[in-house]
């Protein structure tokens, strides 16, 4: 009998594993790879079908993109944010209010690309939703998802923005931070939103930029690793992790299908609500300006984009060749593979730099 007890104690302490941030975090990685690898040539076959023509390409853009992308299906995005879902709700704490706040900007900015590419494929124009309707709603939803982070977090740090290379220096912006809270989820989509120009170009920075903030996560959400690398302790914020981990997973499947030549593209579906995604737990994490470094290849491009425009109406001349700047170092020479892996080589070197602001302080 007491050997019985025994066996049967050691058989629930086996099930001890799923209480670790990191198991889990595999878990959600194995998980929502399989799922896109799994699911993704349903949905590509699908969305080629509903689509015909596929994803209109901008006739003042690069003119080999004609030939080469042309009747490429979009939307591709969905079978991420599918992945990302069913991993986080399968392996993540759903009692965890964060997870909710990640997973309701996610899924909201993912339903306005979803309607702007639908408009775009429907009508065969790049005038999907206005510009200032889409900004309007982003707004909205990465507001509720900022509050939500502020009463859940510590009195006076919630609030606060906090700077690297400090210890304890904190801007206390009271409720302002609410629209700073909004301005880095917006703005975090949709510049990963305007990197999303070539095969593969945004995938992989996602998929290095997730993995960097999961990391920041877990460890920000642990007293004894935050108060030894001396970063801002935030209670529950570990488990983001998983769903940084379901990016990763995610990332990879749909990477096997975008590889050149791209099978299908994310689209505004997936660009719009994975940047959404990082710039959320940004603010969650208290990381907003590290996403700054970390993600500096989606600030670089959105950066060239205004700087165009800006540059245009005021002088009338262009600053880059082609905007985003991706497109301008394709009209230099480089050839899409080139500009993609030494895209991918800068996401890499930033991510540390970003990862180097954890240790000094």
């Amino acid at each position: 009998m007491l050997q019985w007890l025994a066996d049967l104690h050691q058989s629930f302490t086996a099930f001890n594993v799923f209480r670790y941030i990191t198991f889990r975090t595999g878990g959600a990685v194995m998980t929502a790879l399989l799922f896109v690898f799994l699911f993704g040539p349903a949905m590509i076959s699908m969305l080629r079908l509903k689509q015909g023509k596929g994803q209109p390409i901008r006739t003042d853009g690069p003119q080999s993109h004609l030939l080469t992308k042309k009747g490429t299906p979009t939307m591709g995005g969905l079978m991420i944010l599918a992945g990302i879902a069913v991993a986080t709700l399968l392996w993540a704490n759903l009692f965890n209010i964060y997870i909710w706040a990640v997973l309701l900007v996610m899924l909201g900015f993912g339903m306005i690309g979803f309607y702007d590419d639908y408009l775009k494929v429907t009508k065969q124009t790049h005038n999907g939703l206005s510009g200032k309707t889409r900004l309007a709603i982003e707004a909205v939803i990465s507001g509720v998802a900022v509050v939500i982070i502020m009463t859940m977090g510590k009195s006076g740090l919630s609030t606060s923005v906090a700077f690297p290379f400090f210890k304890d220096l904190l801007l206390n912006l009271g409720v302002f931070f609410a629209i700073f809270g909004m301005f880095v989820i917006v703005a975090a989509g949709n510049a990963v939103n305007l990197t999303d120009g070539l095969d593969g170009l945004a995938i992989v920075p996602v998929m290095i930029a997730a993995g960097t903030f999961g990391l920041i996560a877990y460890l920000s959400g642990n007293v004894r690793f935050a108060d030894y690398l001396q970063i801002h302790y935030v209670a529950g914020v570990g488990e983001l992790a998983v769903v940084c981990g379901a990016v990763m997973g995610a990332g990879l499947g749909f990477l096997w299908f975008n590889a050149p030549p791209a099978q299908v593209f994310m689209g505004d579906t997936g660009s719009l609500a994975l940047g959404g995604l990082l710039g959320t737990v940004a603010v969650a994490t208290k990381h907003e300006i590290v996403l700054a470094v970390v993600g500096g290849l989606f600030v670089l491009e959105a950066v060239s984009v205004i700087v165009q425009v800006a540059s245009f109406k005021l002088t009338g001349k262009r600053v880059f060749k082609m905007a985003p700047i991706h497109h301008h170092f394709e009209q230099l020479g480089w050839t899409e593979p080139q500009v993609v892996i030494r895209f991918w080589i800068v996401a890499v070197v930033l991510a540390l730099a970003g990862l180097a602001t954890l240790k000094l302080r």
